[in-house]
């Protein structure tokens, strides 16, 4: 075993489960069935649980979805951890049945837009502490808070998301609530590896929640994501992990597995990335699959897109496939293409500019237009 000096973070509490202090780094998934889908989603829990999750993450969107939480959770024995979106007073109708309750500073924004963040935050940490629950930061590069964005200059993507984790890190401690943990989350291992670090430094008592969100289909997401937590839990940074993965809903376990393997790789010294990634050539981005996606048919497009799109692999070009309104939109944006999947059609972007609605049969010819038009201009400049 390799002794590694774990950063001095202080203990919070999920349910069984204790992050922080020195305990063993906790390892997370979310579910990707359809929340109200009871049964479904109470054998992913269980699947989940028997892979070895420490905590499992459901969202929630809805009333629908808050009641159907309420019977799920009398079935499973799971710590439980509820993804707020827009509507953070969703919070009152779920604590009573979760161990965590998970924001990102940027959507509080959505609900209630004339109401301040901070009145939004101590809405949520009077019902967290009302119900015995802890609360995650989740700050994400694709949502950043835009009053915070605006400070800074469209290419430095890590400061606003810094400036929002440390006054809400504040803000929360003002009310007398330490008992939370923060993620900063990107799609570019080195930005989260820099980012982490960056934060760490100057709050090294706040357990850390690692990730590489949007890391993509396996094998590459396995990588993107071993290439930062080799660089921040091999130098005491991270309490608990999930890695996200673009996979079919009856293989979610996979990334409790890919976890598992590379805590276990870390641990041993058996470091595989490199420090210097390399970050020229293709570059397929994709959420991982979760209840928010709009229809499963994005995990196979996804995998379309990475076999069509293989061609131009020598090019420096970044294609994102997202799978619902809360990721897609935003999170496009920084990539060169850009799917993000509705119901019955997938939204096609080039950079921030919309190029239309597609059906599901035609938007890969779509896509291979625009691809094929961005290597054109490449080779011409």
């Amino acid at each position: 075993m390799v002794e590694i000096q774990r950063n001095p973070t202080r203990a919070v509490q999920i349910g069984t489960a204790t992050i922080g202090a020195g305990h063993p780094i906790a390892v997370q998934s979310m579910t990707a069935t359809k929340t109200p889908n009871i049964d479904a989603t109470v054998s992913q829990i269980q699947q989940l649980t028997a892979a070895g999750a420490d905590i499992v993450r459901v969202a929630v969107d809805s009333k629908k979805d808050a009641e159907a939480l309420n019977e799920i959770a009398k079935q499973v024995t799971a710590n439980l951890s509820v993804d707020l979106q827009e509507n953070y007073r969703l919070a009152e109708l779920v604590a009573p049945n979760v161990q965590k309750l998970r924001y990102n500073p940027g959507h509080l924004y959505h609900h209630e837009r004339d109401k301040p963040w901070q009145e939004k935050v101590k809405f949520i940490v009077n019902i967290a502490r009302e119900h015995d629950c802890a609360i995650r930061v989740g700050v994400n590069c694709g949502s950043v808070d835009p009053a915070k964005k605006e400070k800074y200059d469209p290419e430095d993507s890590i400061s606003p998301m810094l400036e929002s984790a440390f006054d809400h890190c504040d803000f929360l401690e003002s009310l007398d609530f330490n008992r939370f943990c923060v993620s900063l989350k990107d799609s570019d291992p080195r930005k989260v590896v820099e980012v982490n670090k960056r934060f760490a430094g100057k709050r090294p008592d706040v357990p850390l929640h690692l990730g590489v969100t949007e890391a993509g289909m396996p094998p590459d997401g396995v990588i993107k994501t071993r290439i930062a937590f080799e660089q921040l839990i091999g130098t005491g940074i991270g309490d608990t992990i999930r890695v996200s993965l673009t996979v079919p809903n009856n293989r979610k376990f996979e990334e409790i597995e890919a976890g598992r393997g590379i805590l276990d790789d870390i641990a041993h010294g058996r470091v595989r990335s490199v420090v210097d990634f390399n970050t020229n050539g293709l570059n397929i981005i994709s959420c991982p699959s979760c209840s928010r996606v709009e229809n499963e048919a994005f995990v196979d497009l996804a995998a379309q897109v990475k076999e069509m799109s293989a061609y131009a692999k020598e090019h420096d070009i970044t294609i994102a496939v997202m799978g619902c309104r809360v990721n897609g939109p935003g999170e496009t944006d920084d990539a060169d293409l850009g799917l993000w999947c509705a119901p019955n059609f997938v939204n096609l972007k080039k950079g921030t500019e919309e190029l239309g609605a597609y059906p599901y049969d035609e938007i890969l010819g779509k896509l291979k237009h625009e691809l094929d038009k961005l290597i054109e201009s490449q080779q011409l400049t």
